[in-house]
């Protein structure tokens, strides 16, 4: 059945009325808990129409569930919006494929100083000069407050008004396509942010239970059906209306989901029978905490049938190996030993014992069977820095060489990397956890809850930056006028290199696990790894390492002038790193 602009899903409801273009009229509600309104709705000459429902007795108007625009914040009213109004430029757009792509993590709010979709537009040769195939844009749908990271998102079809909203949004990705570049949005299906979540009184959105971040979505309860195709029209939404190349899905091991077909598994049914349709590549990325390869089989050999997922292993096996910090979740990956069997591997806990979470915790990897892109990887990224206690970068803590060095693993190593804005010049600037709730007691219980969390994980929570101060903010914006001095300079221009040999070697992008091998000395705390022909060599250390190599070879990338590689012998500088082949 087709439904109105202004028709609503609401069985809880015994009376709703739409208030539109300043006139309330009555619903009438059908055999499946639609309502309509039961008159004609005043059309100002074609243009946008704020308007929301008058729910039962309450006075206050309650914007859409399906809201394309929040023009006053999150509790105001809605103002439609037809996506079919802009103009593409796009149609010679055939997409790009994740296997072989660099992927670039931005903030819209800190990206660039006026924190919007057409200033970020301004930044886009930037990114070419990386070699970035995908920009991956953290959430921008509608938030409570002027700045947050996104993940409190309420209405999951509107486009934050601060950014630039919906004919923003899409002046970004037709800009990003001009410029070469694929945009995957990511977004938030497993909760509902604290302030503004008003979908409970239209119908059973959430169930009993919760998760890390809030109340469950009903993914399989009475009225799921409809919560479910929710879901599913706002993935069709960012692909379709949006022209989004595809989709970063956060923490889908929170969504708790026993029906037949999990919800991953029948969004990847539709997503690939809309690429079938549109004619270029659509991806699903999923946030996981699981180390499940079964999101990522495809479904014909009983997978969900999802492209990729992050992995979290690599990034910790990486910060180790490079700080020799252990607090926390870092415990485990402390041999040097971790990364390699990541490489290798794809995960380092496969079924092995965790103890942050003090059991058994992975599955294994098919490494005959699965390419290695189907992983993510980052030696940063906003949940790895936003989630220490004072947002701070690994360039606080590294050395130019062992930034590199980072750099390097994460660009020549076997999977799908991605940069977090801002690393590939050592930002200064940190990344910090930042709210604007116009409600005090909700910005006090959330500074309140990251001191909890902090000190589970041993840090001291006196250094904690206030989420609800506006510095908070502003500090995590990046500082552009940094990129042509010192080391800022040095450090971009090693990433320039990186992506060069990336696209000049196939090694490098070879989705085969079978052609990675890895050689570690603890005492030495060298690290070796062979990229079928190409050998990338690492010194951890804080002592020259010289190796002797079994053929002659041609030195092909080094973090700094002190790798000296003279016939077969190598020598590698205290905290270098080089590429043989």
């Amino acid at each position: 059945m087709t439904y109105g602009p202004f028709d609503v899903w609401a069985p809880r409801p015994t009376r709703l009325r739409l208030v539109a273009a300043g006139e309330t009229i009555e619903m009438v509600k059908d055999e499946d808990d639609w309502w309509s309104p039961d008159g004609e709705v005043p059309d100002p000459e074609g243009e946008e129409v704020d308007y929301g429902y008058l729910i039962d007795d309450d006075e206050t108007p309650r914007p859409d569930p399906l809201s394309r625009r929040q023009p006053d914040g999150v509790h105001g009213l809605s103002r439609t919006h037809d996506a079919s109004v802009h103009e593409w430029r796009d149609s010679g757009w055939t997409g790009r494929q994740l296997a072989g792509a660099v992927i670039y993590e931005l903030h819209v709010g800190t990206f660039t100083p006026e924190g919007t979709f057409d200033a970020a537009l301004t930044r886009l040769d930037h990114l070419r000069e990386l070699g970035v195939d995908f920009v991956e844009v953290m959430p921008v749908n509608a938030f409570n407050g002027t700045h947050n990271w996104g993940y409190d998102g309420v209405l999951w079809h509107a486009v934050h008004e601060g950014y630039g909203g919906p004919a923003g949004y899409q002046r970004f990705v037709d800009g990003c396509h001009a410029a070469g570049l694929g945009v995957i949005q990511d977004v938030v299906y497993n909760h509902l942010g604290p302030s503004g979540n008003y979908l409970p009184l239209f119908g059973p959105y959430l169930k009993s239970g919760s998760n890390t971040w809030g109340d469950l979505v009903n993914l399989d309860e009475d009225g799921s059906d409809v919560v479910r195709r929710y879901i599913l029209d706002n993935v069709e939404m960012w692909l379709s209306d949006y022209h989004v190349d595809g989709l970063r899905l956060d923490a889908v091991h929170a969504l708790q989901d026993s029906s037949d077909v999990h919800l991953l598994e029948e969004m990847a049914v539709e997503v690939a029978a809309l690429s079938a349709h549109l004619g270029r590549p659509l991806t699903l990325i999923a946030e996981s905490d699981l180390n499940d390869p079964k999101l990522v089989t495809p479904r014909e050999a009983g997978g969900f049938g999802l492209d990729a997922q992050w992995s979290d292993d690599f990034h910790h096996a990486v910060h180790v190996a490079l700080t020799r910090e252990t607090d926390g979740y870092y415990a485990d990956f402390e041999p040097l030993d971790a990364l390699a069997k990541v490489v290798e591997r794809g995960f380092f806990h496969d079924g092995t014992y965790s103890s942050f979470r003090g059991r058994a915790h992975g599955h294994k990897i098919d490494t005959d069977k699965m390419p290695s892109w189907r992983l993510v990887v980052a030696s940063q990224n906003h949940d790895q820095i936003g989630n220490r206690a004072v947002g701070d970068r690994i360039t606080e803590a590294l050395d130019e060489d062992q930034l590199a060095c980072a750099a390097l693993l994460t660009m020549a190593g076997p999977f799908t990397p991605m940069l977090f804005q801002g690393e590939e010049w050592a930002a200064s600037t940190p990344f910090q956890f930042f709210t604007s709730h116009p409600e005090p007691e909700l910005g006090k219980a959330t500074a309140e809850g990251r001191i909890a969390e902090f000190e589970r994980m041993g840090w001291d929570p006196d250094v904690v930056p206030d989420p609800q101060d506006p510095s908070t903010f502003e500090r995590s914006k990046l500082d552009w006028s940094e990129l042509g001095e010192g080391r800022h300079a040095r450090l971009l221009d090693v990433y320039r290199r990186l992506a060069v040999l990336r696209r000049e070697r196939p090694e490098l992008t070879d989705p085969s696990f079978g052609r990675n091998a890895c050689l570690v000395d603890d005492d030495s705390r060298l690290f070796e790894m062979w990229r079928g022909d190409l050998h990338v060599i690492v010194n951890f250390g804080d002592a020259e390492v010289v190796i002797d190599l079994d053929d002659e070879g041609e030195l092909l990338f080094e973090t700094e002038a002190g790798v000296d590689l003279d016939g077969t012998t190598l020598r590698v500088p205290a905290h270098a790193g080089a590429v043989i082949g």
